[in-house]
């Protein structure tokens, strides 16, 4: 009887070595074949984070091995932290939860921003699809044509809310740069200021990408009906060659190290991430799959027929960059907060 019993375990165990050695041995394709991906954009419909996470969303099935569905869900609340939180805390950590993550969530938690529940480092960052700088605007009818005319007269920007670049950007310019910017918080999403600008409720936009609206608005472009104040980013932009960067309106290289932190993010723009711990060998496919949607001629003609810029650089180099905007010295982050949370 001991005999049986001992072969009959003996059996079970080389069955159960059998079956964990089939299941690490499965391969990425075997995974994602007739899997279903999400992929959250943390906005609403419409802007540029929902046209960018929607394209991928088309495209990146055909290179994922097993080519998986992607379907887009919007998850506008909290101005990216609900979404990110979510990444963290709740979406499964197996390589088929996608995120078109908020630009300015390292900088957010790198300064202590309230209702965080993940850790950016964390996640597996994917590429990101554009450097296109971010920019602040006045609208035509405000009279406002320049930065220095904002430094002598108020004018009223919309942002979706405290978290976000849209109000990071004039919070921070009031302080170092002595611009008299009234900041009225709380829409949805950037289409919603978009809107409030059109019906006069405000004068301007905290924040959107410059790609966004060449592609989303290029008669307002045509007609002059915004003007371009200042452009965020690490260089100029060819469009923008006498728009100054954010960092130039410093007066002294203590100010000048703060808004180099603030301008940081832009190497992280429209960037794709996906969830802690997701094996070492799904995320590298999910890179390379996103490499060469970036150089595929079906999604390049689409974003050109969008007029939408794409400017990619990969995962290893968006995920450093991320990672550095956690390691800013104390001093500046200290300093960058200060200035944002002041009233």
């Amino acid at each position: 009887m001991n005999i049986r019993i001992f072969a009959g375990a003996l059996a079970l165990t080389f069955a159960a070595a059998q079956f964990a050695g089939s299941a690490r041995a499965q391969t990425v394709e075997e995974f994602y074949k007739g899997k279903t991906l999400d992929l959250i954009i943390p906005t609403s419909p419409g802007g540029d984070y929902d046209i960018r996470g929607r394209m991928l969303a088309r495209h990146l099935p055909r290179f994922i091995p097993g080519n998986p569905t992607i379907v887009a869900r919007n998850m506008p609340g909290g101005v990216g932290i609900q979404a990110a939180n979510h990444m963290m805390k709740v979406a499964p950590k197996d390589g088929t939860s996608l995120h078109m993550i908020f630009q300015s969530m390292p900088s957010y938690q790198a300064m202590g921003g309230a209702q965080i529940d993940f850790d950016v480092r964390k996640f597996g960052w994917i590429g990101n699809t554009t450097e296109s700088p971010n920019v602040l605007n006045s609208w035509h009818t405000t009279g406002i044509r320049t930065v220095q005319d904002a430094t002598q007269r108020e004018l009223i920007i919309g942002s979706p809310g405290t978290a976000t670049t849209s109000y990071i950007y004039p919070s921070v310019m009031n302080a170092l740069v002595g611009t008299k910017f009234k900041i009225v918080a709380g829409y949805p999403g950037g289409n919603d200021v978009n809107l409030a600008m059109e019906k006069g409720e405000v004068g301007g936009r905290g924040s959107n990408s410059w790609s966004s609206w060449k592609s989303g608005h290029p008669h307002w472009l045509a007609e002059k009906k915004i003007h371009i104040l200042v452009q965020v980013a690490l260089q100029r932009h060819p469009d923008l060659p006498d728009v100054p960067l954010l960092m130039e309106l410093a007066k002294n290289d203590e100010d000048r190290a703060v808004l180099r932190f603030i301008s940081a993010d832009m190497g992280i723009a429209r960037a794709l991430v996906t969830t802690p711990d997701v094996p070492a060998d799904r995320l590298a496919a999910l890179r390379k799959a996103f490499m060469d949607v970036m150089k595929d001629p079906q999604f390049i003609a689409e974003a050109e027929k969008a007029k939408m810029d794409i400017s990619p650089s990969d995962g290893e180099t968006t995920q450093k960059l991320a990672e550095s905007m956690i390691n800013t010295p104390a001093p500046i982050l200290a300093r960058a907060k200060t200035l944002i949370e002041a009233k």
